[in-house]
């Protein structure tokens, strides 16, 4: 079949499931003495901030595969990272990012805590008609219809409705309706 002959390419071939797996027993023979109970490692297509997540029941390590196929060469770095939190957990210590956790890492020669996602995708930009300010607070809030009723700013005036604090509507792109009548 043509698929056989010829494999879709990928941008970068992360290591299967079984090679998880693997990786995962060498680096806690090496780094932990074996300390670190078995965890099933999984990759989740889902992760957009997160680098790698652990569950301790059932105990689950899973890796961002969207983060780790920009950035391959953090594979090895996330996994570490999580089974610290595995072997923290393991010894009956606290599994956050306490300064044990960050002793290991030390260590282990990681250098922080956090990920370098890369760059994101930038936020989606709307082209609003209405721009809703208040004039104490200098807050702004885009809206794409007017509001049925006066709004007030609940930063200044709390989440129920207060006259002194009524927000003034500014129309932005107001549609030609005038010009579409004559034509």
């Amino acid at each position: 079949m043509f698929w056989e002959r010829n494999p879709k390419p990928r941008a970068t071939m992360l290591p299967d499931v079984p090679e998880l797996q693997l990786l995962f027993a060498r680096l806690n023979g090496e780094h932990f003495g074996g300390a670190i109970p078995a965890h099933r490692i999984a990759y989740n297509g889902r992760f957009s901030n997160l680098a790698g997540r652990i569950t301790y029941r059932p105990p689950l390590i899973e890796l961002s595969r969207k983060h780790l196929e920009r950035v391959p060469e953090a594979l090895r770095d996330t996994l570490l990272h999580e089974m610290i939190h595995a072997w923290l957990y393991a010894l009956g210590e606290n599994p956050g990012h306490t300064a044990a956790f960050k002793k290991k890492m030390r260590e282990l020669g990681l250098r922080s805590i956090y990920h370098d996602l890369g760059t994101t995708r930038p936020p989606r930009t709307i082209a609003y008609t209405f721009l809703l300010r208040c004039e104490r607070c200098a807050m702004e809030v885009g809206r794409l219809k007017r509001p049925r009723r006066a709004v007030s700013c609940a930063r200044c005036g709390g989440i129920r409705y207060n006259e002194r604090f009524r927000l003034r509507v500014i129309a932005l792109n107001r549609p030609r309706a005038a010009a579409n009548r004559s034509a």
